[in-house]
């Protein structure tokens, strides 16, 4: 195989000392949802200029009116300088766009010109065929959303689905954690899907990603169901439910996007950057601990960029460069959102330490040890999915211990014919020490270091053989997973 996380042999697995597991919840049954309540009445569309339009400025006047950027699906470094314009650019009601200069006056008032008769006929049918052309236009691109080869991909990803990337509390409000509740509970859903067979066997949660109803879940949560077809629903702060479908996932990243038609007026949480976070930040878990659903616990950033890996053997295992955190996440977690204080999302919980303790589900509870997938790769990886189904994952081409953990860096075990490592130089024996310029102490490390970055770059390594360190570029190779 062509990836670099397997050990070299069982022996020297990481298995034997995993400390971390996934979170989904097994055989539990969350709490009778209610109903689904009688529809709200539809929310006031945002404000915009609906008046009588003003007379056109004399030539030589500026035209109202301003170019829209078009919207991005990363998250801004910082928000904008100064409130958003409600108006999008056009004059609020009541007032006209003035001119730079004053307006010539006429030198005399003659008779009006007429207006040909023919004129009328041809604008009229002009303005037929712009709307037919708009509605062939919006029925493509509803077309491209529902009825493509995998349900619930569109071909732009990201940047074709509609998407929150600005703070939704205010200054004043930030550090709230009942400000932040508030906010993203209504975004935070319960995920009930069948396990094994058994329907409802397993249940986790997730968070609305999009006003298309796209929803952000661990793999784990929904691997059984989409491998055996089976049924899979949301459940939101209100208790109505929805039937979800599988539009892609990745069992390397542990991610999996699922789509729900009927769930496209969920409000979408905000995405924000686990970059900025800095220990000690207090942040918040949202989600379906035990299957006790919109439950909401607290607490700190208690390490950045963590490697760990979940999963019950090699075959299933994901690298997670993870955010570290005490508040309390236990299972039915999964798939959930991990909260900063200005009520964005900056990781999607994972996995937690174990100490060898179960509970009635046969899993270990929460000991103040959980595990985030920063936001950063869920945005990169829900895009691929989005656009194809299917998401990819960089690899070297070569295997390096995983059980090894004195610190010393990742041995490579074995280099494979044709592989970006052994184009690279890299050879069996080789100890990588630094990616990039940042440390490496063994191969879980190493692995998590590599799956940071992305398929076709190009990427550094500083290595050791016979006691000479060397360094070497490395451009990275692709798998799908």
């Amino acid at each position: 195989m062509n990836e670099p996380e397997q050990p070299s042999s069982p022996d020297e697995g990481y298995r034997d000392d995993e400390l971390t597991q996934p979170l989904s919840l097994g055989p539990l049954r969350p709490d009778e949802q209610s109903p689904r309540p009688p529809a709200d009445a539809a929310q006031a569309d945002e404000p915009r200029y609906d008046g009588p339009r003003s007379e056109a400025p004399p030539a030589g006047a500026p035209q109202p009116g301003v170019v829209q950027p078009g919207a991005s699906w990363l998250p801004p470094s910082s928000p904008p300088a100064g409130p958003p314009d409600p108006w999008g650019g056009y004059p609020p009601p009541g007032t006209q766009p003035m001119p730079t200069e004053p307006p010539a006056h006429r030198a005399s008032a003659g008779p009006r010109a007429r207006v040909s008769g023919w004129v009328w006929p041809v604008l009229a049918a002009v303005a037929l065929v712009v709307g037919v052309l708009g509605g062939v236009a919006g029925s493509v691109a509803y077309d491209e959303l529902s009825d493509s080869d995998a349900p619930g991909t569109v071909s732009g990803g990201l940047d074709d689905v509609d998407t929150v990337s600005l703070p939704p509390l205010s200054a004043e409000q930030e550090g709230s954690v009942a400000a932040v509740a508030e906010q993203v509970l209504p975004s935070t859903v319960q995920i009930i899907a069948s396990l094994d067979g058994e329907e409802g066997g397993a249940t986790g949660s997730g968070f609305v990603l999009d006003k298309q109803g796209h929803i952000i879940t661990n793999n784990h949560v929904v691997e059984s169901a989409a491998k055996e077809d089976g049924k899979i629903q949301i459940v939101d702060q209100e208790g109505n439910r929805y039937d979800a479908s599988v539009v892609g996932r990745s069992p390397v990243y542990d991610l999996a996007v699922l789509f729900a038609e009927d769930a496209d007026e969920l409000p979408p949480a905000s995405l924000g950057r686990s970059q900025r976070l800095r220990v000690g930040e207090g942040v918040v878990a949202i989600g379906s601990p035990l299957g006790l659903s919109s439950t909401v616990t607290a607490g700190i950033v208690s390490s950045l960029n963590r490697p760990v890996t979940t999963g019950e053997s090699s075959d299933d295992s994901s690298y997670i460069n993870a955010v570290q955190t005490d508040a309390a996440i236990n299972p039915g977690n999964s798939g959930g959102p991990l909260v900063d204080l200005r009520g964005q999302v900056v990781g999607v919980n994972s996995a937690i330490a174990t100490n060898g303790g179960g509970t009635i589900s046969g899993q270990a509870g929460n000991i103040g040890v959980g595990f985030a997938i920063p936001v950063e790769q869920v945005v990169v990886t829900a895009d691929q999915i989005l656009k194809t189904g299917e998401s990819s994952y960089p690899v070297i081409g070569a295997q390096v211990q995983t059980g090894v953990r004195d610190g010393s860096g990742a041995r490579i075990d074995k280099v494979n014919d044709g592989s970006p490592a052994a184009d690279a130089g890299l050879e069996e024996g080789d100890v990588i020490v630094e990616v990039d310029g940042d440390r490496v102490t063994d191969g879980i490390g190493l692995i998590v270091a590599i799956r940071t970055h992305q398929p076709g770059e190009t990427i550094e390594f500083t290595y050791e053989r016979d006691g000479e360190e060397r360094s070497a570029q490395v451009e990275l190779g692709a798998e799908q997973g």
